[in-house]
């Protein structure tokens, strides 16, 4: 048995901040910023209360509303964030109720930039193990929460969103293949918020030196998600008994066109192959993968094998392959084709 993605939505909010915004905030242009980043744009949430919650469930309800998925068979929702609403209380707690999971518990999982991987691996575990047939994955960060916009090193790459999909019971090999997952805790420091946990509470001093915002090595992270991107990529497609031939499509974690493309090239795999939507979302972090999945969803065919990397803060990355399944509404359609054969038939 499998675990196969059936369903998937996404939301952004509706304000962009573009370029030239910030350039207007910190001393840079936008030809630095696009041509560093590749980032054209990315979404933020104004209003107060558009929360991570907020984000995550608006993802999944456009999710339920345009598969016709009934909230109240979902079993699990399993939340990736490094944004949750409250330090205390999960987030996933109020998705669940701004959703109607009414029957589904909720957990959220902070792996970074990787947390949405991370949690995939997780849900197709539990629907592989029989006990679970309907699971949502979703990742959401409100990263504008985070960014200090004073901080021209940060603040240009980060935005807000959230993307979801619905795994289910498949026993025809569509679904999730073997994953590779790895973290390594030296790397902490040259990306994180240094102030607002239990090893470092929120205090007169942190809030004065900007201590609850992202503090980023770029140089470093940026060469060493190349190289572990591109390892763990090799060892997955292995560990998969597939070749870089096979691969219809890559879905990378969208922290930097630059990261992607070096990727790509250390994989030798060509860049018509990979789907980018960074220049007009930024990092959204837990959501860069999920987000991608919605946005292309209707190019990813039955069968087809999807390779997905990350990369982010802990440091934590990994890689998986997906065999394309059937789409709930892909299901429906063929349902509502046999049944009309079928009744040709017997007329």
């Amino acid at each position: 048995m499998k675990a196969v993605i059936t369903a998937v939505g996404g939301f952004v909010p509706s304000y962009i901040l573009n370029n030239d915004a910030i350039t207007a905030m910190v001393d840079t242009t936008s030809d630095w910023i696009e041509k560093r980043t590749g980032i054209k744009e990315r979404r933020i949430s104004k209003k107060e209360e558009h929360s991570t919650s907020y984000l995550a469930s608006e993802a999944i309800q456009n999710l339920m509303k345009n598969y016709e998925v009934d909230p109240l068979e979902i079993e699990g929702l399993i939340l990736a964030t490094a944004t949750p609403d409250y330090k205390l209380a999960p987030t996933a707690s109020k998705v669940c109720e701004k959703s109607g999971l009414r029957n589904a518990f909720g957990l959220d999982i902070n792996a970074a930039c990787s947390g949405f991987l991370y949690a995939l691996e997780m849900g197709a575990a539990m629907i592989e193990s029989g006990r679970y047939k309907k699971v949502i994955v979703a990742g959401a960060d409100k990263m504008s929460s985070i960014v200090d916009y004073e901080d021209r090193n940060t603040c240009i790459l980060f935005g807000d969103g959230a993307g979801a999909v619905l795994l289910e019971q498949s026993e025809i090999g569509y679904g999730i293949q073997k994953s590779i997952l790895k973290t390594d805790g030296q790397g902490t420091d040259s990306l994180l918020v240094p102030a607002g946990g239990s090893r470092n509470p929120a205090n007169m001093v942190s809030l004065l030196h900007r201590k609850h915002f992202i503090h980023q090595d770029g140089s470093y992270v940026f060469k060493k998600a190349v190289a572990s991107m591109s390892e763990v990529c090799n060892e997955v497609l292995q560990a998969n008994e597939l070749t870089k031939e096979e691969i219809d499509w890559v879905v990378p974690h969208q922290a930097n066109l630059r990261i992607i493309k070096a990727v790509s090239d250390n994989l030798n795999i060509g860049f018509d192959k990979v789907k980018v939507n960074i220049e007009k979302y930024g990092n959204t972090t837990s959501a860069t993968v999920p987000l991608c999945l919605w946005d292309f969803k209707d190019d990813f065919k039955e069968g087809q094998n999807i390779l997905i990397t990350t990369f982010g803060a802990g440091f934590s990355w990994g890689a998986t392959c997906i065999k394309w399944g059937v789409m709930r509404r892909q299901k429906m359609e063929n349902y509502k084709v046999n049944q009309f054969q079928a009744a040709l038939c017997l007329s």
